[in-house]
């Protein structure tokens, strides 16, 4: 198995981005590529490309503002998957960080999702 880390500083509060990754079921508000995004308890099923992939939620620490979760279906195979997002920071400065364990054949497309995805929620958050 293999470990991947994409992180990136915004320029908004920490809550601001918070608010946006511990919304486990709004990740299409901030995601490219994510055409929908449906809760089904702690599941989430995405589509996307014309795939639909489900990731479940293992973990969510409001407090320490920490959000993990794994894909557990999807259109390719995968033995193991578990990210977890950490926003960190103090006033109007947050410092993402987005971290998953997975296969090694996986770990460059996920970095490459990561730091694209951290990208996207930066210009959400500062817009």
């Amino acid at each position: 198995m293999a470990q991947a880390q994409a992180e990136i500083d915004i320029n908004a509060s920490p809550d601001r981005v918070w608010a946006a990754i511990g919304d486990f079921g709004g990740l299409a508000n901030w995601m490219p590529g994510i055409e929908s995004c449906e809760l089904q308890g702690d599941d989430r099923v995405l589509k996307m490309m014309g795939m639909e992939l489900t990731e479940r939620l293992y973990e969510k620490d409001d407090a320490a503002r920490s959000i993990t979760y794994g894909i557990v279906n999807g259109p390719f195979p995968l033995e193991k998957h578990r990210a977890t997002i950490t926003v960190t920071g103090e006033g109007d400065t947050s410092h993402v960080t987005w971290a998953v364990d997975t296969d090694d054949a996986m770990t460059d497309m996920m970095n490459k999702t990561y730091e694209g995805g951290l990208a996207a929620l930066k210009a959400h958050a500062e817009g």
